[in-house]
């Protein structure tokens, strides 16, 4: 139901449909990638001590997977800019020759896009009827 708001219908449909819209984009849920994901959920293991080269050994080491820094750095700038992390500058330290380190930490919204995530996947995990199992054949 349209409620009246000016004299002219026209221009009260107009309106509702311009709030319809950003009631619609503010719902929007972000979709991640899978490597955006596991840098994500890397961020949130990490607890504030979360910066490019540690993710990347983390993340290297937790996947197998050859990952550069570049890559990282891409993903981290992706979701800082979805707004799922916040970063700030760490104290300069003498190990990197009084250089600062960019730390990484969650956000709220990136809190609730990762308990999102989990919840699709055990959804589809729990609806399995063979779950697969590991067996190995012997000929």
């Amino acid at each position: 139901m349209i409620v009246r708001i000016f004299d002219s219908d026209i221009y009260s449909g107009v309106l509702f449909y311009q709030q319809k819209w950003k009631i619609s984009q503010l719902m929007k849920r972000t979709y991640l990638g899978e490597f955006e994901e596991i840098v994500l959920l890397t961020v949130a293991v990490m607890e504030g001590q979360a910066y490019g080269v540690a993710l990347m050994n983390e993340i290297t080491e937790q996947t197998g997977r050859d990952v550069r820094l570049n890559q990282v750095h891409s993903a981290l700038q992706r979701l800082e800019e979805k707004g799922m992390v916040k970063s700030a500058l760490g104290e300069p330290t003498a190990e990197r020759g009084g250089r600062r380190k960019r730390l990484f930490t969650v956000s709220a919204y990136g809190h609730r896009t990762l308990q999102e995530i989990q919840e699709v996947r055990v959804g589809f995990w729990s609806r399995l009827v063979n779950p697969f199992r590991l067996s190995v054949q012997i000929n």
